[in-house]
């Protein structure tokens, strides 16, 4: 039976700014709130919605020049939605704010065409595996060693969680004593640390060298992820089993195939949030197959979930504290972890998830 044609109707969005449970730090930046903008797009009679983590800036470009250059187009027609607003933001930039944004529409437009079609996206993309693994995320760098060991052993023990990750770089020194804490909390669980580029390459192989003791498995972003040659030469020099990741400020594909080119990561992170949304994330899954890497989702689950089971070598998806606690606020469908692993629930049509508005206005911008 042929289609009935869907021209989309509208697109709005809508920036909401969540205070964290308490301050936070990571190696080079610290924060106290964390911005969810969620777009929304309509045709035929069904919404789509998706999300991004950034500035409020993000939702006066999608309900602006992004909404009056897609209202009227086929929402079953993603690839040539993504065309048109990649064309409207080209003197902005296709990066950053502009990346933000097209990723949440890309993601609601998914969202939207699995409801036009009655499945869950998942069914719609094609499912390589049924259940996603997670690893706890946060440890943050102002954390006491109590807070960190209760934090990651939580995940552990209540969750399931296979690896844990924590965040490294502010103070090396402490940070030696803050990971044999980590250590001890997690038992034989995966223990990653993440740098968030806060070091220069000497200093984070000397920190690879001296917490290898401790079986850490995985060394994020030690140095800035603009730094393919760091990275290069960390993933050479560092001690095994340790890998080398990065790639969550990937925007546009050929991000992702310089880094892989380069031979500088062991596993490729992506982030639909950044990386143009679903369509963006799976050709990241494509890119890294076709050199033999495993790719690695980089947080808001809700987001990942359909499409990391669709991918072909997925190694894992974060289960960033502060997004999975947000996310549960206001999002009615959001994921719950059960033995180590996140599972699509296929009774509810596209990404299974929908805005808790009236939980969500008291945090709205506007």
């Amino acid at each position: 039976m042929a289609r009935a044609d869907a021209p989309i109707g509208s697109v709005r969005a809508r920036a909401y700014t969540i205070p964290t449970d308490e301050p936070e730090q990571d190696g080079t930046l610290d924060w106290d709130s964390t911005t969810l903008v969620v777009a929304a797009v309509e045709a035929g009679g069904y919404e789509g919605i998706g999300y991004t983590y950034a500035g409020r800036g993000t939702a006066g470009l999608i309900g602006g020049k992004l909404a009056k250059a897609l209202e009227g187009q086929d929402a079953f027609d993603i690839p040539g939605c993504v065309a048109t607003m990649e064309r409207e933001v080209r003197n902005m930039g296709r990066r950053g704010l502009a990346g933000t944004a097209i990723s949440a529409v890309d993601v609601a437009l998914w969202d939207l065409k699995a409801k036009l079609l009655d499945l869950p996206l998942v069914r719609l993309l094609g499912a390589a595996r049924p259940h996603v693994p997670i690893y706890g995320s946060g440890g943050f760098t102002n954390y006491t060693d109590a807070r960190l060991a209760a934090q990651l052993g939580g995940w552990v023990a209540e969750d399931g969680c296979r690896w844990v990750k924590m965040k490294v770089g502010r103070d090396p020194r402490r940070d030696r004593q803050r990971v044999k804490a980590a250590r001890a909390a997690i038992g034989d669980a995966g223990l990653f640390v993440d740098g968030n580029g806060a070091f220069a390459a000497k200093r984070a192989l000397a920190f690879a060298d001296h917490v290898l003791q401790y079986d850490v498995r995985w060394f994020e972003e030690p140095v800035s992820s603009d730094d393919l040659d760091g990275l290069r030469l960390l993933r050479e020099r560092v001690p095994a089993p340790m890998e080398v990741a990065a790639g969550e400020y990937v925007y546009v594909p050929t991000d992702a195939l310089r880094m892989l080119a380069a031979g500088c990561v062991d596993v490729l992170q992506s982030d639909a949030t950044r990386c143009g949304g679903v369509s963006g994330f799976l050709a990241a899954g494509q890119m890294a197959a076709a050199h033999q890497i495993d790719l690695s989702g980089h947080c808001a689950p809700s987001v990942h979930l359909h499409a990391a089971c669709a991918v072909p070598r997925l190694r894992h998806l974060e289960w960033f504290h502060d997004h999975v606690r947000i996310e549960h606020m206001l999002l009615d469908g959001a994921p719950a972890p059960r033995q180590g692993v996140i599972t699509p629930d296929l009774s509810r049509p596209g990404l299974g998830i929908a805005l808790k508005r009236a939980d969500a206005e008291r945090y709205a911008d506007d």
